[in-house]
């Protein structure tokens, strides 16, 4: 095996040795050093933002006659290959390190300079040219609003609107399809599978809504703050300039927030986000085992529906099957339960002027996106979209469900109801046939106040 050949980089705390075919420089060698940590390397959704980020800057301080166009060019075309993820390989600093994120900005500077340099044949350096009107500061915290909005924007927003395509669908089909409804985890009043479903439809549409009023507040960016808040050696209108820039970039529209200090010493926008992911977190852990509970026997449980059967359930039990998509969608909210506490955690570490937790804020938001959004495509089109519906075994439970009872109340009262009940499930007769024993009403009119489908749709019985 060849031995690996190095070459000699320095920086203002002197010379280090730096692999030959890095596109990186002493600063990041410095951190590669220093935080063998995890091996997770900064996400890919990150790389791609601080790429835009540094395409952006660059437009700014061209705009304002900061940066001669011949480097503003240089340093747009690094940064677009950057953004595209084709030197994802120089970008190797452990998501567990210093809490700025400088080594990851610094990263970024000296990648994009090394191309830029190559591109233009002259010097274009790290912090005089591609990291001017900047400081880690306040790229780091922007970099992080911009990913997360474009991933949100691009995957988890157009994710979610399909499992609720995918619901609509189902509601249409299954409308008059009537079933036992449940209140802890016992027998209660009639509903309609269509019912059920447009409640999880009506959940997802909230946390999208939600989603999109977080998206107001992480849309707007610190960029311009510099080193502590107060815009240090950048143009007054840089911040400005910059979000035009990514604006036209990426199609999003980015603004400056109204307080720079707030955007460098706190990540509550993240937060809020985060937030609002645990509860998308929430409602699909909710829809899973909801799932799971119907799906449960097939003969000595719920059986309500069949989930589609995607692969062998057990190693040891033949024919077993298990609803194993539901399963993997429950342990992804799991995680992303936990990545909200570690994101609040986070939030939290805001010392005067600056949070010092933002690498592990990205990477813990971003993957939470991620996994929302490709849990929910897989819940739409290997759960929901093809579970079929065991009708006959439906219609068996709710002809036996002695609470339709309920439904006299008016007619005979709450105790008679409650004896009635009490008979027909201690001898596993029919609502009806008990009534027509226990009460002077008919046949007739008893079909008539406990018809299940007229159950569902609510109000007082006639």
């Amino acid at each position: 095996m060849p031995k690996k050949q190095f070459r000699t980089e320095r920086d203002s705390m002197g010379e280090l040795q730096v692999p030959a075919d890095a596109l990186y420089g002493a600063q990041t060698q410095r951190a590669v050093n220093n935080f063998p940590i995890s091996g997770l390397p900064m996400p890919r959704g990150f790389i791609r933002a601080l790429g835009l980020v540094k395409i952006a800057c660059a437009g700014a301080n061209e705009k304002l006659s900061l940066l001669d166009k011949k480097f503003a060019d240089v340093i747009r075309s690094a940064a677009t290959d950057v953004a595209n993820g084709k030197y994802d390989e120089h970008f190797p600093i452990d998501v567990f390190q210093t809490g700025s994120g400088t080594s990851t900005n610094m990263n970024a500077n000296e990648v994009i300079s090394h191309i830029a340099t190559k591109l233009l044949g002259e010097q274009v350096h790290p912090n005089d040219h591609i990291n001017m009107s900047q400081s880690s500061n306040d790229v780091i915290p922007t970099t992080i609003h911009v990913s997360a909005c474009l991933e949100i924007n691009e995957q988890l927003q157009p994710a979610v609107q399909h499992l609720i395509e995918t619901l609509h669908q189902r509601i249409i089909e299954l409308d008059k399809t009537v079933k036992t409804g449940r209140t802890h985890l016992m027998d209660a009043m009639p509903i309609t599978l269509g019912q059920e479903l447009q409640a999880w439809k009506d959940q997802l549409s909230d946390n999208l809504e939600r989603i999109e009023h977080s998206l107001t507040r992480l849309s707007a960016l610190p960029q311009g703050g510099t080193a502590v808040g107060t815009g240090i050696n950048a143009h007054v209108d840089f911040a400005k300039e910059f979000s035009k820039s990514l604006t036209s970039e990426t199609n999003v529209a980015f603004k400056p927030m109204k307080n720079l200090f707030v955007g460098l010493a706190s990540q509550d926008s993240a937060v809020e986000m985060s937030g609002q992911l645990k509860t998308l977190a929430v409602t699909l852990m909710k829809i899973s085992n909801d799932l799971r509970w119907m799906n449960s026997g097939p003969l000595a449980g719920l059986g309500e529906i069949a989930l589609p059967a995607l692969q062998p359930g057990s190693s040891i039990m033949p024919g077993k099957v298990n609803p194993v998509i539901p399963e993997a969608v429950a342990m992804v909210c799991a995680q992303v339960i936990g990545n909200d506490t570690t994101i609040t955690i986070a939030g939290q570490s805001g010392n005067f002027q600056l949070n010092v937790m933002l690498p592990v804020i990205s990477y813990n938001l971003l993957q939470s996106i991620e996994l929302l959004a490709n849990a929910s495509r897989q819940l739409a089109d290997k759960a929901i979209a093809g579970f079929t519906v065991n009708t006959a075994h439906i219609k068996e439970a709710l002809d036996h469900n002695p609470i339709l009872v309920t439904a006299l109340n008016r007619v005979i009262g709450y105790e008679k109801g409650a004896a009635i009940a009490k008979k027909a499930y201690a001898e596993g007769r029919s609502v009806i046939d008990v009534a027509a024993e226990m009460t002077d009403l008919t046949e007739d009119e008893l079909i008539k106040l406990l018809d299940p489908e007229k159950l569902t749709q609510g109000g007082i019985s006639e």
